[in-house]
């Protein structure tokens, strides 16, 4: 579903860029969409073998995760805001995890 909606918005914007796209940026697209469709799968199975309560905030983990790549990769500046949300995402995943 995600890769029909997003060549549908990608076909509609952009026709005449779409050509240019090289090589490389196009076995990253393709590898990401692996990447996302197996990180549902790992989800769904997640959900089938725990409560759903439990398993959310797991997965919102990967927000803490993507601060911290962009912060190291990418060097993005990490503010006030960035560490709040980050402390209380893995505080709601530890006490819900917890309990």
């Amino acid at each position: 579903m995600i890769l029909v909606f997003a060549w549908s918005v990608a076909l509609m914007s952009q026709t005449q860029k779409l050509n240019s796209i090289s090589k490389r940026t196009l076995l990253f697209l393709v590898l990401s969409g692996l990447a996302t469709g197996a990180s549902w799968l790992c989800y769904f199975k997640a959900l089938q073998l725990g409560d759903a309560s439990r398993v959310a905030p797991v997965d919102k983990l990967s927000v803490v995760v993507s601060i911290a790549l962009a912060a190291l990769f990418l060097h993005e500046p990490l503010t006030w805001h960035h560490w709040t949300g980050g402390t209380l995402i893995v505080s709601g995943a530890i006490i819900i995890a917890w309990s």
